[in-house]
């Protein structure tokens, strides 16, 4: 099981590439940025921010 992120955190956080608003996705464990199509893994409750650690959404 994942660790839980901190609402806080998650409120403050925008895409490193569009600067847009970040969904949770807490089945995936992931953050993602529509705008930009990419997915932002989250390591033991710890957001990866790099766009390089990120996937690429199934549009």
């Amino acid at each position: 099981m994942s660790e839980p992120v901190d609402r806080k955190l998650l409120e403050m956080l925008v895409c490193p590439v569009t600067r847009g608003v970040l969904v949770y996705d807490r089945e995936a464990n992931e953050l993602i940025s529509r705008n930009a199509g990419l997915a932002f893994p989250i390591n033991q409750g710890v957001p990866v921010m790099l766009v390089d650690a990120a996937r690429e959404l199934d549009e």
